[in-house]
């Protein structure tokens, strides 16, 4: 397939800035091969799935992984900007850099900014080791471990995805909508944003159906917002990411599939951890390791029954996926609807339940 057939006209006013308040109340387009699009919110799940289904979800959390800083070259400074891309080591991380081209390897990075913009050299220091192919600078830190992480929560800002930030700066209420409110593994450059639409009070009503909830993490890497580039879609080399299914989560997703009940994972992140931890028979396994699945159309699914997931970006990866979850035509069927009844979307937009075709 190319890359033209999955390209579609979004209107830039559907990009959502801020996220609907309460969370549970954006939007939701119901989405089952052939019927009718049902015009729904979020609040209206429990209602959509019966007892005995499980909702897998991804419980990365968000680190600020957005770092200005200067560049220490000889005599000479340069204002640059990280944004922390994928951790290696308790040392180590990958990253994507303004302006790349002109680092070096043995480059010295100061991050941290006081008010005056002085840059706090010490607090934060990293040495450039390599430059990747693809654009990333790996980053040698002299601080590690907990310490490493406490001077990036310190210094750093909430990532937030490009066609935001584009639009307007990030504040302190993105610290709070930005991040799940189930989020428990530090890891993650940018939001499980399927997940942002969840309340304690939905999961109330959940439970109180019958649904069960399960959580698998996926630290997710700012290399899912890199576009695709090669015409043939086959040619791409899609991100890696780590990710951790264990055995006793596992277990149970085994247990409830065979008693009928049905997969649903809220967000691509979790579909795609969770396939990549299902083998050939149908069985959940436990996986601890990087990912680098790439879904498109023709892919045979394994585990996921029903998908829930914002609205993406057109000629993405991840609108690849859900064409191949819940077939193209449909899916640009169900594109032009959003677009065409009112529908937010990316990060901070509607939501989306999809089952598979």
């Amino acid at each position: 397939m190319r890359l033209a057939d999955f390209d579609f006209d979004l209107p830039e006013e559907r990009i959502a800035l801020r996220p609907a308040n309460p969370r549970d109340s954006a939007r939701l387009l119901f989405v089952q091969s052939e019927q009718p699009f049902q015009d729904l919110h979020v609040r209206d799940l429990p209602g959509l799935l019966r007892a005995g289904d499980v909702l897998v979800l991804n419980d990365t959390r968000v680190i600020p992984a957005r770092l200005k800083g200067v560049r220490v070259r000889d005599a000479s400074h340069v204002a640059v900007e990280a944004t922390l891309h994928q951790r290696k080591s308790p040392a180590v991380w990958t990253a994507f850099m303004r302006p790349g081209k002109r680092l070096q390897p043995g480059d010295r990075i100061s991050f941290g900014a006081m008010d005056d913009r002085a840059c706090l050299l010490g607090a934060l220091d990293a040495t450039v080791k390599a430059k990747g192919e693809g654009g990333e600078v790996t980053l040698s830190f002299d601080l590690s471990g907990p310490d490493l992480d406490a001077a990036i929560a310190e210094r750093g800002a909430m990532p937030l995805p490009p066609y935001i930030a584009a639009k307007r700066g990030e504040d302190e209420q993105d610290l709070t909508d930005y991040q799940t409110v189930y989020a428990e593994e530090d890891g993650s450059v940018a939001a499980p944003t399927a997940g942002l639409h969840f309340t304690p009070d939905l999961f109330a009503r959940l439970a109180e159906a019958g649904v069960t909830i399960e959580k698998v993490t996926l630290h997710v890497g700012a290399g899912t917002f890199l576009p695709v580039k090669t015409e043939e879609v086959a040619e791409h080399r899609m991100h890696a990411e780590w990710g951790e299914v264990d055995e006793a989560t596992a277990d149970r997703l085994n247990v409830a599939r065979a008693a009928g009940g049905r997969i649903v994972c809220v967000g691509t992140t979790s579909l795609r951890l969770l396939e990549s931890a299902t083998g050939e028979d149908g069985v959940v396994r436990p996986f601890r390791d990087e990912t680098a699945i790439f879904i498109t159309p023709g892919y045979r699914f394994r585990a996921a029954d029903g998908l829930m997931t914002n609205f993406h970006l057109p000629k993405s990866t991840l609108f690849m996926l859900v064409s191949a979850f819940a077939g193209l035509d449909t899916m640009r069927a169900a594109y032009r609807h959003a677009i065409e009844t009112g529908y937010r979307f990316y990060s901070y937009g509607d939501s989306s339940l999809l089952w598979r075709a």
